[in-house]
C-alpha cells in the first residue's frame, strides 16, 4: 500500500485503520462443507455434454443435462470463454547419484513472454515448483530417459538459477534446435490436480484440455469449459448468443489451500490476461447479459474495472493488486472504465490489453461486468467458494448441499453449475 495523503505516524494509523475496515472480515472455516473422497471425480465420464448441470436462479436450485445448457441461456446474451491451453508442464530429471526430481514449470523468467519463450530454441528459464528439492544441489540435471532413446538426442538439461522453498528458477537447455513447446510436448505431462491422486494417463491428454483451448501458458484446465462440445457450442451460437474469448493462464496457485483462518491474510497469485479491443469494446457497448464460462472467466472480466481506474488515474494500466476491489469506493462507471482502456490501446495501435491480475473475490465485491456463469463445484474452505458465494449473494450452501445430497461429482472433472448472479 502506498500512502499519499498520510505524512505522519498518527495520520497513517488512521488510514490503516480505515483500509482494514474495508476488507472483509472472512474466517475461512465458514466455507467448508463435507467432500469425501468417493464423491470426487477421478476421471472424465465418456461424453464431455453428459454431465450433470445445477441451475441456480432466484434462490432455487434444480438439475439438468450439461448438453441441455443453451435451453437455459437468455437469448442474444455475450459468452466469454477462457481459450488458454494446458501445457505438459512437468517433467521427470536425473541427478548422477540417482535421484529423480520433479520439475514442474509455472511461469517463463527469461524470456518473460509465454510465446517467446516456447519459441525459444536452445535455452530458456522459468520459475518452477521442484519435487524432492533438497536433493538437488548444484549440479545440472538430465532429463530422465534411456541413453538411446529419441528423445536422449535432445540433451534436455535443468539447472538450477536460484531457489525459494519449493519454487526456484530453472535454467533448461537442449540441442536439436526444437521449440520450447515441442520439447515440453516430447518429455512433459499433463499436470493433472494433486486431489485426483493419480498418475497421469492418456485420457487426460485430451480430456484435461478444452475443445477451443488456443494459447499455451496454463498448468491446470479451466475446468468448466471441459464439458462443451461442438454441439453445444453450435446450439449456443444458434440462439444470437455472441461468443468471444479471454486468455487467463491459470497457475499452480489455484491448487493452493487457504491455510489462514482469515482470509485477508491469504496471498493470491498473479496470472497473467490478454483481453482483445474487440470485446473491450463489446462489453462497452453491449447492453445484453454477460455469461462467463469459469472463475478464471470471471476474474479476466472484473479486473477489467480496475485496470481502467489505473488508466484514468496514472495514466497506464497496472496489474490488478488483490484488495484493490475493496481498497475504497470508485467515483467511475464502467463503461468510463473501458473507454479509458479502449482509448490507451488505441492511441498505442495495440489490438490487446495485456496484464496480470491478483483480484480476489469474496463477499462484498460488487459485480461489475458478470451476470451469469457456468463453473464447477468447487474444494471446501478455497478462494473460489468465496467467489461463488460472492456471485449468488452469500447463497453457496444451498447449491453445494443441493449438489450433495443429489448426487454430483465434484472439482476438475466433476459435473456443472450454472450460476444467476444475485442482484
Amino acid at each position: 500500500m502506498i500512502f499519499t495523503h498520510a505524512h505522519g505516524a498518527a495520520e497513517r494509523y488512521e488510514y490503516l485503520i480505515i483500509f482494514a475496515h474495508m476488507i472483509p472480515d472472512i474466517k475461512i472455516e465458514d466455507y467448508a462443507y463435507p467432500l469425501t473422497d468417493d464423491r470426487i471425480a477421478k476421471y472424465p465420464l465418456p461424453q464431455r455434454d453428459a454431465s450433470k448441470l445445477l441451475i441456480y436462479k432466484d434462490g432455487v436450485p434444480r438439475e439438468s443435462i450439461f448438453r441441455n445448457l443453451p435451453d437455459f441461456l437468455p437469448d442474444n446474451a455475450l459468452m466469454v470463454f477462457n481459450d488458454t491451453k494446458v501445457v505438459p508442464a512437468r517433467m521427470h530429471f536425473l541427478r548422477e547419484t540417482g535421484a529423480h526430481i520433479e520439475i514442474f514449470c509455472l511461469e517463463p523468467v527469461e524470456p518473460a513472454e509465454y510465446n517467446t519463450s516456447f519459441a525459444s530454441t536452445r535455452m530458456c528459464s522459468w520459475k518452477c515448483v521442484i519435487g524432492n528439492s533438497k536433493r538437488w544441489k548444484d549440479d545440472i540435471l538430465h532429463y530422465d530417459c534411456p541413453a538411446d532413446s529419441a528423445l536422449a538426442a535432445m540433451n534436455l538439461t535443468a539447472r538450477l538459477l536460484s531457489r525459494d522453498g519449493q519454487t526456484g528458477i530453472v535454467e533448461f537447455a537442449w540441442e536439436g534446435g526444437e521449440a520450447f513447446s515441442r520439447v515440453l510436448e516430447e518429455c512433459g505431462q499433463v499436470p493433472i490436480p494433486p486431489y485426483l491422486n493419480r498418475e497421469t494417463e492418456a485420457i487426460d491428454l485430451e480430456r484435461y484440455q478444452t475443445l477451443y483451448a488456443h494459447v499455451r501458458g496454463s498448468v491446470a484446465a479451466p475446468t468448466a469449459g471441459l464439458h462443451f462440445t461442438e454441439e453445444v457450442l453450435e446450439a449456443i451460437r444458434a440462439k444470437g448468443i455472441e461468443t468471444q474469448n479471454v486468455c487467463l493462464h491459470v497457475g499452480a496457485g489455484t491448487f493452493l489451500p487457504v491455510k489462514s483462518s482469515n482470509v485477508s491474510e491469504h496471498p493470491m497469485h498473479r496470472e497473467p490476461f490478454v483481453v482483445s479491443i474487440g470485446l473491450l469494446r463489446e462489453l462497452r457497448d453491449a447492453l445484453r447479459p454477460c455469461i462467463a464460462v469459469g472463475t478464471t472467466s470471471v476474474r479476466t472480466l472484473e479486473s477489467l474495472y480496475y485496470a481502467g481506474v489505473s488508466i484514468i488515474e496514472k495514466g497506464a494500466p497496472e496489474d490488478i493488486a488483490q484488495w484493490a476491489p475493496y481498497e475504497r469506493e470508485y467515483p467511475y462507471s464502467t463503461r468510463e472504465a473501458l473507454d479509458a482502456i479502449i482509448d490507451y490501446l488505441e492511441a498505442r495501435d495495440l489490438q490487446e490489453l495485456k496484464l496480470g491480475t491478483r483480484i480476489i473475490i469474496v463477499p462484498g465485491f460488487r459485480f461489475r461486468l458478470v451476470d451469469l456463469m457456468v463453473t464447477n463445484f468447487h474444494q471446501p474452505e478455497s478462494t473460489l467458494i468465496l467467489l461463488i458465494s460472492a456471485f449468488v449473494g452469500g447463497d453457496w450452501r444451498t447449491i453445494y448441499d443441493y449438489a450433495l445430497s443429489h448426487g454430483f461429482r465434484f472439482l476438475s472433472y466433476g459435473d456443472s453449475s450454472l450460476l444467476f448472479r444475485h442482484c
